[in-house]
């Protein structure tokens, strides 16, 4: 397994548009044998987005957050953006691999797919193995999914959603399942329970040190733990529900930058919109002309 040097950061991937939709929220991808794997995949690196993979066949190994894992057929492995991957080598793979950003999950009609353990994912599982009954369903589901995504209409993004439930849902039950006995951690009741406090929150408190006096402990114990624990700091768990939020409502709603501001807590507009570019990369007046374009 390949490593970085002491001076490389751990390198991001991107979401790449999908090349036959246009799409940068959500893709497919069928492979039978022949999906090239990039080099930049066997050194260590986050991906921006969900990444879940039923592998009908597929030989080698991968490290998922320090774990190694020898991939095995008729099994599902599922990733979240905050974990570290690798892999050993490059080898043929036969099976689909489906991925979506969190402002996927942020859409108004796939909100409740955020709440699945799939997604949650409390005992930071990776991997799924399935019966055959089990994988012949995710493989039904996974081509009507595929179906539907290269089948552009008014309807599309609401039977898309329906047959992701379906999928993400029976996943999740199997995922409880399998992990039944796997109880979290201290350390991961507390990555949970900031998590939930932050839920709550987010619109009246902006630091991390707020959310360690409501859990009677230090700010630097929490964000020890959280960063140990997730991958990034706590205060990114923070910025990036706030930004969530603000999405949400510069999709959704009416609301003016300035009142937009003031409902997610911020005293000046000015701050929020430089905190808004600073995470996203663009202003919040330019993602809402982007975004309506999209989805209007």
């Amino acid at each position: 397994m390949q490593t970085l040097t002491r001076n490389q950061p751990i390198p991001v991937h991107p979401f790449e548009q999908d090349g036959a939709t246009g799409s940068n929220l959500f893709t497919i991808v069928r492979s039978e044998g022949d999906l090239p794997y990039e080099e930049n995949l066997l050194l260590p690196h986050r991906k921006a987005y969900y990444l879940l993979v039923f592998v009908k066949h597929s030989r080698g190994r991968h490290w998922v957050d320090a774990t190694p894992y020898e991939r095995q057929d008729n099994a599902l492995y599922f990733t979240a953006p905050s974990q570290i991957l690798v892999k050993e080598a490059a080898t043929p793979f036969w099976g689909t691999r489906l991925e979506f950003t969190d402002e996927f999950l942020a859409l108004q009609q796939n909100a409740a797919l955020r709440e699945l353990p799939l997604i949650q994912n409390p005992h930071r599982g990776h991997e799924l193995l399935l019966t055959a009954a089990d994988g012949a369903l995710v493989e039904e589901l996974l081509a009507k999914i595929e179906a539907e995504h290269h089948r552009p209409g008014e309807w599309q993004h609401r039977m898309l959603t329906a047959y992701l439930t379906v999928l993400l849902t029976y996943l999740s039950r199997l995922y409880t399942e399998q992990f039944t006995g796997a109880e979290p951690s201290a350390d991961q009741h507390l990555l949970k329970t900031y998590r939930a406090k932050v839920e709550e929150c987010y619109r009246e408190l902006h630091e991390v040190g707020a959310y360690a006096a409501l859990l009677h402990i230090s700010a630097g114990h929490l964000s020890e733990v959280v960063k140990a624990q997730s991958g990034k700091p706590a205060i990114k768990h923070l910025h990036e529900r706030l930004v969530l939020e603000a999405k949400r409502l510069l999709l959704y709603t009416p609301l003016s930058l300035k009142e937009l501001a003031f409902d997610l807590g911020f005293s000046e507009a000015s701050y929020f919109n430089r905190f808004f570019k600073r995470e996203t990369g663009v202003t919040p007046a330019e993602y809402r002309a982007t975004i309506r374009k999209m989805y209007q």
